[in-house]
């Protein structure tokens, strides 16, 4: 592989093995969390279909799960994984050996929705949580949990209290044992794309006036709280965590994202942690390029003391420059790994490369998913 990038030397910067946290990573083309609603309505559990996805493209420096509830409240979309119940966690279990007989490291991204979900996801039908009472812009993703779906439109939030708190942090620890149990080599927190920890950082859904809002450090302590919970649970070097200074779902940003962020990840510095993975503002999340998104990333970069972690459509020049520069430790690919399991090879041989179908995104099976060919193909990594 590594003579195979040499043969374009403005992309071998991708291919220099790296450390991130517990692991050294053979290139720095990692997978991105996706989410493709694919998992069982009734249980949210994996099927073999899953492990077969994953280890197709263990090929990755490091591949980040698609986003994987904590909790029944946490859950905002239809089809979307769990990661707190015992079935679950033997649903993960597949998955992860298949990778690593394939020779890859994945970590479980750990996410709540806040917000951005309904009633028909929570528990007893109840009014989704948030860090204040709002409504996002835009519908939820029901499918087939409601009689209107597959989309409706989101529905007020309500403010989680400060005594419900602590519950939501033990959500957090027992979701990292059951990631652990799963055999996941790490976790990643995930607070961005408001979500409800990014909900909790964002001053537009932030208007509390207790210990968890008004000030930027209140603002930033369900985060810090949250991360030290699962890092008494994992060793911190098997803990990343994910930030976004702008976009997601529902309609809202942060006033001064260029002071928020960068002190999120000063936050986040002097922890040992795995990476901090940041997203920067691309035509994917709603943002353009010319909303000084880069700038911030390289500011939150100078904050934060370990391996960093940049995502957000980037093409592989644009990625292995990146690295030469030292904006970035590894790049984190998403629609380009979805449609090419085989991507580091590719990248390696300058392509070329598969169009992602953006009509099989979200639910179904196979097509779009386990059928996009490789360059070569390869015996199936899966045990028998």
């Amino acid at each position: 592989m590594t003579d195979q990038a040499l043969a374009n030397a403005d992309l071998s910067p991708l291919f220099d093995p790296v450390r991130i946290g517990a692991f050294e990573a053979p290139n720095r083309i990692l997978m991105a969390p996706l989410t493709r609603s694919r998992s069982d309505a009734g249980t949210n559990t994996q099927t073999g279909l899953h492990a077969l996805y994953y280890a197709q493209r263990a090929t990755a420096g490091l591949i980040v799960s698609e986003a994987t509830q904590i909790s029944k409240q946490g859950q905002g979309y239809a089809w979307t994984p769990g990661i707190f119940t015992e079935e679950q966690v033997e649903s993960w279990k597949p998955v992860t050996d298949a990778v690593h007989n394939a020779g890859g490291r994945i970590f479980c991204q750990l996410w709540h929705v806040g917000a951005i979900s309904h009633p028909v996801f929570q528990p007893d039908g109840g009014s989704p949580v948030s860090a204040g009472a709002w409504t996002p812009e835009g519908q939820a993703f029901v499918g087939d949990r409601h009689e209107d779906g597959p989309q409706v439109p989101f529905q007020e939030a309500r403010a989680l209290r400060t005594d419900e708190i602590p519950d939501l942090i033990e959500d957090y620890r027992h979701a990292a044992r059951c990631a652990a149990q799963a055999g996941f080599d790490g976790v990643e927190v995930h607070c961005a794309n408001n979500y409800l920890i990014d909900q909790f950082i964002r001053s537009a859904t932030n208007d509390r006036d207790d210990d968890y809002g008004g000030s930027l450090d209140n603002r930033l302590r369900l985060m810090r709280e949250i991360v030290a919970a699962v890092c008494e649970v994992l060793p911190a070097d098997r803990v990343g965590v994910r930030l976004s200074p702008q976009g997601g779902p529902g309609g809202t940003e942060d006033a001064e994202p260029g002071e928020t962020y960068p002190a999120a990840a000063k936050a986040l510095a002097g922890l040992g942690l795995a990476y901090l993975h940041v997203i920067r503002p691309n035509s994917h999340t709603g943002d353009g390029k010319d909303s000084g998104g880069d700038d911030i990333v390289h500011a939150m970069r100078k904050q934060f003391d370990g391996p960093f972690i940049a995502n957000g459509n980037f093409e592989p020049e644009e990625a292995a420059q990146w690295i030469a520069e030292g904006h970035a430790d590894a790049i984190t690919f998403g629609r380009m790994f979805l449609a090419n399991p085989d991507l580091p090879e590719r990248i390696a041989k300058g392509g070329p490369y598969n169009d992602p179908d953006e009509s099989t995104f979200y639910g179904g099976g196979a097509e779009g998913y386990t059928d996009y060919p490789t360059l070569e193909k390869v015996e199936d990594p899966l045990p028998a």
